[in-house]
């Protein structure tokens, strides 16, 4: 039985975090394209960054999303996708992880701040989290990773961003990818790039050091090998980071299974 249900667990977090191998066009959302699709960039091995980090399942060396330190007045939080999140399943940060983690660098997740629309109906527009994390020996991961991402607002098509993630498994060091943004006709930030596999929902859009964006929304993601998706990060992101900056108790996280 306990065989049985780490497989329903495993099935049901890497179906709600990352992209599938399979290839599905929307032309209402296809608006992202490349003249030569054998110029795609493709994700490749990168030097760990010590502000992203996988997530983990707590007590457990499997990862299955990827999650950044954003910077707060508290200096105890990090940003990852809602649906990397969910109330059945305890959760643990490393930051700059690579192939293992020391005690002292794995971060509990304490509570988890959710936008209302996400919580009622799993809105792919806010599907993005932050999350309040602390461990055993003390101290604020801020500090701990020497500084943090600072949270920007949607990036603007043709805007360079970079994307770093892990691959879901256990151990493994990030994978990263270079590109310019687009945008859906639903207003959903897009980036093309092959290679960001499951695993790398939640991977945060670095533009210098601001996040402007986190791998899921739309299609979770996105649901073919080369088009990752963000939610618009807005002015109700602003909002939920000053919640979580406030404290309090946070939201209990739906499980989110959400077929392309």
């Amino acid at each position: 039985m306990r065989i049985l249900a780490m497989v329903l667990v495993l099935v049901l977090l890497l179906a709600a975090c990352g992209q599938p191998a399979g290839s599905v066009r929307t032309p209402s959302m296809r608006v992202q394209l490349a003249d030569d699709p054998n110029k795609i960039p493709a994700a490749g091995p990168v030097n760990p960054d010590p502000r992203v980090g996988p997530i983990f399942l707590a007590g457990l060396n499997l990862h299955t999303c990827t999650g950044s330190v954003v910077h707060s007045s508290s200096g105890d939080l990090i940003l990852t996708a809602a649906h990397c999140l969910a109330k059945q399943f305890k959760a643990t940060f490393v930051p700059g992880f690579a192939n293992a983690a020391a005690p002292s660098n794995v971060w509990t997740v304490d509570a988890v701040y959710l936008d209302p629309l996400w919580v009622a109906f799993k809105d792919p527009r806010v599907d993005y989290a932050f999350a309040r994390v602390s461990r055993p020996s003390g101290g604020s991961i801020e500090a701990q990773v020497g500084s943090a991402l600072l949270l920007g607002t949607a990036p603007v098509p043709g805007s360079q961003v970079s994307i770093i993630g892990y691959a879901a498994g256990v151990g493994g060091t990030p994978i990263g990818c270079q590109n310019k943004t687009g945008i859906t006709l639903r207003g959903y930030p897009s980036f093309l790039c092959t290679g960001l596999v499951d695993g790398t929902s939640g991977a945060p859009w670095i533009s210098g050091s601001t996040v402007t964006g986190v791998t899921g929304g739309l299609q979770r993601g996105g649901c073919t090998p080369w088009v990752s998706y963000s939610a618009p990060f807005n002015e109700r992101t602003a909002a939920l980071l000053a919640r979580a900056e406030a404290g309090g108790r946070g939201e209990a996280a739906p499980i989110a299974f959400l077929p392309c």
